[in-house]
């Protein structure tokens, strides 16, 4: 580490009376200031972000090893993606095949053995690949353009290849930076959604438009099981808008595949907007109550496990009807509770529009909840 001649670094003026520096050091492009804080961390951040802020700089408050010292380490606000994404690039690559194999097998009904003869076959199954990853690159997307919008160092989106219903588990970012105040939080939280459903109803609208698919007559068999995607209301009012069916009374014709892409935006809008952890609708009610958010999670995993135990005690569903679903999210949410959203430096409240707004969110996430969206039947 090198010596910085405080004409490099920034105003330390801040710091006099919450912070007694002993020694300012760099180390790369971050400042290290090494000495001991005279108030708690929050409060110690709180003081001194706005003058490091303005002079481009990101503060974070650790301690030395030893624990002897407190250090307030600066390093220089992200610009924005600096080269090529490589990993982001990887999983978009590896999950464009994976959804793009899945749809062919799933959703386009083409034989295994089709596909190992010829692999381009699944070529077949863009439009399902599209509509999948159009739907959650757009949700992710939001979050990125908002966050750096406000300032706020933030990934793009990694998109996670997975196997079957879509062949992906959808696509996360990482926020790096820190949040400036419940606005941006705010901001941040509910641009993916709403971003996420202008695309959903996109998608549905075009998938309902389509012609629709003819089930081979060796995947209609009597007797067998299949798995049932129930329509949430938002999807039924878009069909009703259009005069589309949703289905078919032929068992030999089925919706086009480009609905899947809208069905999976609504499912994962729900999952999403729960209002726990590091989820959207953790970060949406964060800004919107305040601390009073951790009182709105604590209940958030007794409602899914209510609702798990409503369809298996009360309706008699078995944990193929969405039982399991349901008690698996209780479960998660218990374990994401323990990570709370992101704590903004200014607890200023937010405005009455803004308020407004995130309680239409929750309303649009409303349309797009079922309580059994995923059942197996017997056909």
């Amino acid at each position: 580490m090198e010596s910085v001649d405080s004409a490099e670094a920034p105003p330390v003026e801040a710091l006099q009376s919450v912070f007694h520096l002993h020694e300012t050091r760099r180390d790369g492009d971050r400042i290290l200031y090494y000495g001991e804080s005279l108030v708690p961390e929050r409060m110690l951040v709180r003081e001194v972000w706005p003058v490091f802020r303005r002079a481009g700089y990101e503060v974070q408050v650790t301690s030395t090893a030893s624990g002897r010292e407190d250090v307030i380490v600066a390093r220089p606000v992200s610009e924005g993606v600096e080269g090529v994404p490589w990993k982001n690039v990887g999983l978009f690559l590896a999950t464009v095949v994976s959804t793009m194999l899945v749809g062919a097998l799933t959703w386009y009904y083409i034989p295994l053995s089709e596909v190992m003869a010829n692999p381009l076959v699944v070529l077949r199954a863009w439009p399902f690949t599209a509509a999948v990853l159009g739907v959650l690159a757009t949700h992710e997307l939001g979050h990125y353009v908002v966050g750096r919008y406000h300032g706020v160092d933030i990934s793009l989106p990694y998109l996670i290849p997975f196997v079957f219903p879509f062949g992906t588990l959808g696509a996360i970012i990482q926020m790096r930076g820190q949040m400036p105040d419940r606005e941006a939080l705010f901001d941040i939280g509910v641009a993916g959604p709403l971003a996420g459903l202008v695309a959903t109803v996109i998608v549905t609208a075009v998938g309902l438009s389509l012609p629709p698919m003819t089930i081979p007559s060796w995947a209609v068999q009597e007797g067998g099981e299949v798995i049932v995607f129930n329509n949430p209301p938002l999807l039924n009012i878009i069909a009703e808008i259009l005069g589309r069916p949703t289905e078919y009374t032929d068992p030999t014709v089925t919706v086009h595949p480009v609905i899947i892409g809208g069905w999976v935006g609504m499912f994962f809008t729900v999952l999403n907007l729960l209002p726990v952890g590091q989820l959207d609708g953790g970060h949406i009610v964060r800004a919107m109550v305040g601390e009073a958010q951790e009182r709105v999670a604590a209940f958030v995993p007794l409602v899914l496990f209510g609702l798990s135990g409503y369809l298996y005690y009360g309706l008699g569903n078995n944990l193929s009807e969405s039982v399991g679903l349901w008690a698996f999210w209780g479960l998660f949410s218990t374990v994401i509770a323990f990570k709370g959203p992101a704590d903004p430096i200014d607890e200023s409240p937010i405005g009455p529009a803004r308020m407004a707004l995130g309680l239409l969110t929750f309303a649009l996430g409303a349309l797009c909840f079922l309580l059994v969206p995923i059942e197996v039947m017997t056909v």
